[in-house]
């Protein structure tokens, strides 16, 4: 009862002390040794453990040290506990049992960075940017890394609700989420688009990612990929080593892919390419969006720099800061940005953070983005005074200092509320689960494969009058302009979801693609990309 009653209160200490010290470590450090400045911190922490009104937990006092001083250099400098140690390497080498998303505590808020693809958060319609502010109705402001995996982590089958703020809406959504087993793969999917364009869609840079991709173009190139649509949309990044050994796949001789510079020269380093590849003069298009960051702007980077394909889609993130993790005795980390890497033209990719406010601002930023669509080939759309010009290897001007800005803009399509509503609901999921109760056997008779489930099933208007009922059944009330203005994403959105089940993502993406307006542009642009990159 009286731990219960005295865990608020420590806790907001714990914080508090670990913000103070933030604040104030430039001053401790800024005319004193190094040596002083932890003496200094030293003998706080040993007054804090004599005189404190409470009895405290020294390791938290630390690590609340730790991150607030951490939070006085970038946005990307972070450390990391043991517990939350084991999460990271799962991330990049196995698998576990949640809600599917990829989340960081920003300004004591937990934010989605991106839902996994093919999991339960994906489904039921959350997106890269919202705030999870409640987690069965309990005020999760201020939650620990370690709290979240205990409260969305969970056997699959499980559900969990939960609630989120979402930019540009006023009212906060509720959604609940059966668990399942997320299995973290980097390659998505991969198949032909048609007889002769091959898909590879990557979610994230790991330690298998050149293997898994590798491994895609042989089977697309067996089944006669002569192009290809390289989909690096909402793809985080990761290893460093990965990107390059990706963008090698692609760029011939010994070209230079990306360069790093710190202050300390061991973190200085050229990466180029090395290795004869069979994709060097295969057409390429690159699909990248304001979720694409890091080791993604570093092979889109390339290829732009290089003229090796064309960039499609919408402003990247904007991560171009290098971070070696240190791990400390008791399997902690610490990861801290030790160099900036720039594209073979000589761009920072990194966008400005020293101007911003906190955390929260500097990832707020790419939401308030007002991009005009349209051909970008010249890049007059970025055009800035403030940003430093370059050349790609035809003499096209690029600017740095903000990402990589495609060279055909292309806006993701905005939904209604009421689809917002369908996704939040899970609607989809649901009547597509009683869809197959009653017609599965059928479907499955057939429609025996994917092929002719594509082009040979759709929906009938009666199935579409069903699934508004089952809809208002479930709380979404109708709205007929909405539903009129979103009818191909609903109605592409079910074929898919139905897909999935038989077909599993090549299922899912090879109909939702159909109507990706970034998607069909790209196949629009082959020619051109061949005669960028010279190719005869």
């Amino acid at each position: 009862m009286n731990a219960g009653k005295f865990r608020i209160p420590f806790i907001i200490v714990v914080l508090a002390l670990g913000i103070i010290l933030g604040i104030q470590i430039e001053k401790v450090f800024s005319g004193d040794s190094v040596g002083e400045g932890i003496d200094k911190l030293n003998t706080i922490l040993n007054y804090t453990e004599k005189y404190y009104v409470e009895n405290v937990d020294t390791q938290k006092l630390v690590e609340g040290a730790i991150n607030g001083m951490l939070s006085q250099l970038d946005p990307h400098s972070v450390y990391i506990n043991a517990k939350d140690m084991e999460s990271v390497e799962d991330y990049f080498k196995g698998n576990f049992e949640g809600i599917g998303i990829e989340f960081q505590i920003i300004d004591d808020t937990l934010t989605v960075v991106s839902p996994i693809s093919g999991g339960p958060s994906e489904q039921v319609g959350i997106l890269a940017g919202d705030k999870i502010i409640k987690i069965e109705k309990e005020n999760i402001v201020g939650i620990s890394n370690e709290n979240v995996r205990k409260k969305l982590m969970g056997s699959a089958g499980t559900k969990v609700n939960i609630t989120i703020v979402r930019h540009g809406l006023k009212e906060p959504i509720k959604f609940q989420i059966e668990r399942a087993k997320i299995p973290l793969y980097s390659v998505d999917t991969h198949f032909m688009l048609d007889n002769k364009t091959g898909y590879v869609s990557v979610s994230k840079f790991s330690e298998t990612t050149f293997i898994e991709l590798n491994d895609a173009l042989n089977d697309l190139r067996k089944n006669g990929m002569t192009q290809l649509i390289l989909d690096l949309r909402g793809n985080p990044g990761g290893y460093l080593n990965q990107a390059v050994q990706i963008a090698d796949l692609f760029i011939d001789g010994k070209k230079k892919i990306v360069y790093t510079k710190g202050r300390k020269s061991e973190f200085s380093e050229d990466f180029f390419a090395s290795q004869p590849s069979d994709y060097e003069k295969t057409p390429l298009v690159v699909l990248v969006n304001k979720g694409s960051a890091s080791a993604s702007e570093i092979v889109s980077g390339a290829i732009q720099d290089w003229d090796r394909g064309l960039i499609v889609g919408e402003t990247t993130f904007g991560k171009g800061l290098v971070q070696r993790q240190f791990v400390l005795s008791d399997h902690s980390a610490v990861r801290l940005t030790v160099s900036k890497y720039f594209t073979p033209s000589g761009r920072l990719i990194q966008r400005d953070y020293k101007n911003k406010k906190d955390k929260e601002d500097y990832y707020n930023e790419i939401n308030d983005r007002d991009e005009a669509e349209g051909d970008n080939i010249d890049h007059k759309a970025e055009k800035d005074s403030s940003k430093h010009v370059y050349k790609t290897h035809n003499g096209r001007i690029v600017y740095g200092g903000g990402g990589i800005t495609p060279d055909y803009i292309v806006k993701s399509e905005d939904v209604t509320k009421y689809t917002t509503d369908l996704l939040k609901n899970n609607v989809f999921y649901l009547f597509v689960s009683a869809f197959i109760e009653q017609n599965g056997e059928k479907i499955h008779t057939e429609f025996n494969s994917l092929e002719k489930f594509r082009t040979g099933f759709n929906f009938k208007e009666s199935d579409l009058k069903k699934f508004i009922e089952f809809a208002e059944n479930k709380g979404v009330v109708f709205n007929k302009s909405d539903y009129l203005k979103d009818k191909d994403f609903i109605t592409g959105r079910l074929k898919a979801q139905l897909a999935r089940n038989y077909w599993k993502n090549e299922g899912w993406y090879s109909v939702m693609l159909k109507t990706d307006n970034q998607v069909k542009k790209a196949l629009s642009l082959f020619n051109e990309a061949r005669d960028l990159a010279k190719f005869k």
